[in-house]
C-alpha cells in the first residue's frame, strides 16, 4: 500500500517547528543600562525563573508531542477528511501553546498563578483529546492504517493516548489548589509520553 500522508506529515513538522521556536520569544535579555555588574545580571536571571520554567515545560511538551505525532503517522497510511481535520485541530492547539506559556511566565509567581496554570494545563487536555480523536478516526477503519497492523497493536495505541487524559484532567483540577503540583504532574507526563512513544514503536513491529 502506498503511503498517502507525506504532505500531512511535512506540513505538521513545519507547524511543530514554528510552535517550538515561538517559545523562545519570551526569553528576554535585560536592558543594557539596567545592568551595572555581574551581580545585577545574576539577580535579573534569578528573577526570570518563571519564564525559564515555562519555556522548558513547553519546549519538551511540544517536542514529545512531535515525537508521538511522528510515531502515530508511521501507523497511518491513508487519509480522509476527518483525519486531516483532526490533525489540523492538533496543529491549531500546538500553535496556541505559546500564549499560555507567556501567561505562565508572566503571572505564575503572583496571585493569578492558579488561573494561568489552569489555562496552561487546559491546553494540554485539549491536545490530548485531539490526539485521541485523530487515532479514533484513523483506526476505526483499518484500511487507513499500515498493512498488517494487528487489532492488539491498535488497542494498545488507543489505550496509550486514552490513559494520559485523566492525568491531564487531574493536573487541571489540581491547579486551582496547588498550581506548582500541577506543573510537576505535567513534568511527569514528559516521562509518560516519552515512554509511550516507545510503545507505539513496539506496536509497529507487531
Amino acid at each position: 500500500m502506498e503511503k498517502e500522508t507525506g504532505r500531512i506529515e511535512g506540513f505538521s513538522d513545519g507547524v511543530f517547528a514554528i510552535a517550538i521556536t515561538l517559545l523562545v520569544l519570551d526569553l528576554h535579555v535585560p536592558e543594557k543600562d539596567s545592568i551595572k555588574s555581574g551581580n545585577d545580571l545574576l539577580i535579573f536571571i534569578k528573577n526570570q525563573w518563571p519564564t525559564f520554567l515555562a519555556f522548558i515545560l513547553s519546549f519538551f511538551s511540544i517536542f514529545i508531542m512531535w515525537v508521538n505525532h511522528h510515531k502515530i503517522f508511521k501507523q497511518i497510511y491513508t487519509r480522509n477528511t476527518g483525519i486531516m481535520f483532526a490533525n489540523g485541530l492538533i496543529l491549531f492547539l500546538v500553535s496556541a501553546v505559546s500564549y499560555p506559556t507567556a501567561l505562565l511566565a508572566q503571572y505564575f509567581n503572583d496571585e493569578a498563578s492558579s488561573a494561568v496554570v489552569a489555562i496552561y494545563t487546559g491546553i494540554f487536555v485539549l491536545i490530548n483529546l485531539a490526539f485521541n480523536l485523530l487515532w479514533y478516526l484513523a483506526s476505526k477503519n483499518k484500511k487507513h492504517l499500515r498493512p498488517g497492523i494487528s487489532d492488539i497493536a491498535i488497542r494498545k495505541i488507543h489505550n496509550n493516548y486514552l490513559y494520559g487524559l485523566p492525568i491531564y484532567i487531574f493536573a487541571l483540577v489540581f491547579s486551582f489548589w496547588i498550581p506548582a503540583i500541577s506543573l510537576l504532574i505535567i513534568l511527569g507526563l514528559w516521562i509518560f509520553w516519552a515512554l509511550s512513544s516507545g510503545k507505539i514503536e513496539m506496536s509497529m513491529k507487531e
